[in-house]
């Protein structure tokens, strides 16, 4: 398991902690819907880490290309590091653009959950009644 996948693993287990209790019997129905909002949002989140890994995976190859180059000092070599270095620039924009679309994508979620929560405490606040 990698570590994106380790840390998403430990951040999906403790933002779906166990309701204790009687709260999980009354909770069930709740919590059905609530594990495949979490299914589909860790899975969005993932997909993106995921992407970002990607690139940046990439930009270390490429940044080892460029000090192989280097070291080389042969011309044609120091050459093509201008080409690598553009595409390096270029991968840096996909990373902010990428980060910048989890950080929306993770706001989205957050604001779904406290509209559920908020729902249901109106619903039990309703019930009690």
């Amino acid at each position: 398991m990698d570590d994106t996948s380790q840390t998403l693993t430990t951040i999906n287990h403790s933002f779906n902690c166990d309701i204790a209790g009687d709260e999980a019997a009354a909770a069930e129905e709740e919590e059905d819907e609530d594990e495949s909002c979490d299914v589909e949002a860790w899975e969005t989140l993932s997909k993106s880490i995921k992407e970002v890994q990607s690139v940046l995976d990439h930009n270390r190859c490429l940044i080892q290309q460029v000090n192989d180059n280097h070291r080389s000092k042969i011309p044609d070599n120091l050459a093509k590091n201008v080409d690598l270095i553009r595409e390096i620039n270029a991968n840096i924009s996909k990373v902010i653009a990428l980060y910048s679309n989890l950080s929306t994508n993770f706001s989205d979620i957050i604001r779904q959950r406290r509209a559920v929560a908020a729902k249901a405490v109106k619903n039990e606040e309703s019930r009690k009644d």
